[in-house]
């Protein structure tokens, strides 16, 4: 299914917009590219590092149950790949293969960074649109000592729906993100945001339409 069910459309997509910071680019030190199942975090890094955004790029991640078929030797191995045909050169790339989570992706490139005596002040975060408010508020948590600049592809609900395959996944993933925006606060892992009301309504009726395969379970 490429096409968002008309009678959740509407909650779909104010949960795609509160999601997406979309910072306006500038340079920074580094750009780092979050794995995930979406091969356009590549394309949108490799845009930046073309722009001038920053001069050193690091992908993250190993794999999860929803891309070790995409990605069959990881996230950041085919993330590095995909890169290096946009016309990102290889000794401006590291590749960080480890993460399985976005506390992982930041803890571990900070980690790979240090080890070369890299040390930001500034990094730009590059996920899929709709994981920006969850890995910003996860790295001011876990890295508050940099700046950050939030950014996605940028495209337009319906046509990423269309592009990314899997449209019932994608909607999963996003009502599991914004759970995990109060959750992860709740419980010290990131940083809190503020979640308008209108949203939590727009969760709630995802949930009770069945689009919970990705929540975290909760125990009272």
């Amino acid at each position: 299914m490429n096409v968002i069910p008309a009678d959740v459309c509407a909650d779909v997509e104010t949960l795609w917009n509160y999601h997406r910071i979309d910072d306006d680019p500038h340079r920074t030190d580094v750009g780092i590219g979050l794995g995930s199942h979406d091969i356009g975090v590549a394309v949108r890094t490799a845009g930046l590092f073309r722009d001038g955004m920053f001069p050193l790029v690091v992908f993250t991640g190993a794999n999860a149950p929803t891309t070790v078929d995409r990605f069959p030797r990881g996230e950041a191995v085919h993330y590095r790949e995909r890169a290096l045909s946009e016309g990102v050169p290889d000794d401006a790339i590291l590749v960080e293969p480890r993460a399985r989570n976005t506390a992982e992706n930041f803890l571990f490139t900070r980690d790979l960074l240090a080890a070369g005596g890299i040390a930001p002040t500034s990094v730009t975060i590059v996920s899929r649109p709709y994981q920006q408010r969850r890995a910003y508020a996860t790295c001011r948590k876990l890295w508050p000592e940099v700046e950050l600049v939030c950014t996605g592809q940028q495209v337009a609900l319906d046509d990423y729906a269309a592009h990314i395959g899997d449209v019932t996944r994608m909607i999963n993933v996003l009502v599991g993100d914004t759970q995990r925006i109060r959750l992860y606060a709740e419980l010290g892992y990131a940083e809190p945001q503020e979640v308008p009301a209108a949203v939590w309504a727009a969760y709630d009726r995802l949930v009770a339409a069945g689009y919970d395969a990705h929540l975290v379970p909760e125990t009272n």
